[in-house]
């Protein structure tokens, strides 16, 4: 779809009149006013919410203020939000629509790579507080994706390459087929758009299947209890995708030292990686980590449930306890 369409989709999932747009300083320059037209094209109030660009904006400040923002207007319950940008846009603009007047309805229309393939589907919600990343958040599909190809194409390199970390989790974790692709650029450069079809339908059958995260869900993290860590002990300034590879990378050679996977798997998901050019470094000490992690939002009592590979295309859930999840670190 491109994003002159949004106004047409929208009609048909938004019962209200009044829609607010919640963008960043940076989408703002190149699509909101595409977007915005053709809300109003389509006859309806539109108001937009614009937040710096980064991780900073997914706080309880900027959620606080989008909300007041949002009962000033007012809002009804049969309104709208639109998210028109990355993970964090997506994030803080579904956490606000899931929450106000207790939920209405929120389109995501991504921006990013990585917002296409995964962020903006299937319905988590959250912002961040001191504590740690996503710990306040609740679970909010949206009602409507709008996915315009055209945007995704003309991303930054370092963009870009945020997103390619999730498409490249999805082949571990569902999809040997796709992570044999993957590791021809150039085959699957000139198939960029089946390949964001492919791991959108990859990401929906398992939302569909375990909606509320108690089960096969919990494979989506592959790479992110690490990631997060990474994320919230560089003060954010390693961006989501690269701490995901660095996630990955971290569990492939634990998983291999812990004989949950051969030699040859944990290999291959560190060839991929560097093959893409992530910079698979960890600065933090393991320490650190290990303090983040007893905090994750994925503890449940005195153990927690790590994502590991079996094989190319096959991930599982392997239980340790918050001991254990010090030593083998």
């Amino acid at each position: 779809m491109q994003l002159e369409e949004l106004g047409y989709q929208a009609k048909a999932v938004v019962k209200g009149n009044s829609i607010v747009v919640v963008t960043d300083e940076n989408v703002e320059k190149l699509y909101l006013n595409r977007c915005m037209q053709s809300l109003k094209c389509e006859g309806f109030d539109v108001y937009s919410f614009v937040v710096p660009p980064g991780e900073e904006s997914k706080s309880g400040m900027q959620y606080l203020k989008l909300m007041n923002a949002l009962a000033e207007i007012p809002l009804t319950r049969t309104d709208a939000l639109v998210a028109l940008g990355g993970g964090v846009v997506g994030d803080l603009a579904g956490f606000a629509a899931a929450t106000y007047l207790r939920g209405i309805p929120v389109i995501q229309v991504p921006t990013t790579l990585l917002a296409a393939v995964d962020s903006s589907i299937g319905g988590k919600t959250a912002i961040n507080i001191p504590a740690g990343k996503n710990l306040v958040g609740a679970f909010h599909r949206p009602a409507l994706i709008l996915r315009d190809a055209s945007i995704l194409e003309s991303l930054p390199k370092t963009i870009y390459q945020d997103g390619m970390a999730e498409v490249i989790k999805y082949g571990v974790l569902a999809d040997s087929d796709l992570f044999n692709l993957l590791c021809d650029k150039a085959a699957a450069s000139s198939q960029m758009n089946e390949i964001i079809d492919r791991c959108a339908e990859i990401k929906t059958r398992i939302v569909e299947e375990d909606e509320f995260d108690t089960g096969v869900r919990q494979l989506l993290n592959f790479g992110h209890t690490i990631g997060h860590a990474i994320e919230k002990a560089a003060d954010f300034t390693v961006s989501h995708g690269k701490a995901v590879a660095k996630g990955m990378t971290m569990i492939a050679e634990i998983s291999k030292k812990q004989g949950w996977c051969s030699e040859e798997t944990a290999d291959r998901i560190v060839e991929i990686l560097n093959l893409y050019e992530f910079d698979l470094s960890i600065a933090q000490s393991k320490d650190v980590l290990y303090d983040i992690m007893k905090t994750d939002k994925k503890r449940k009592g005195g153990y927690i449930d790590l994502v590991v590979p079996e094989e190319i295309g096959c991930c599982r859930l392997q239980r340790v306890t918050i001991e254990e999840l010090g030593e083998i670190l």
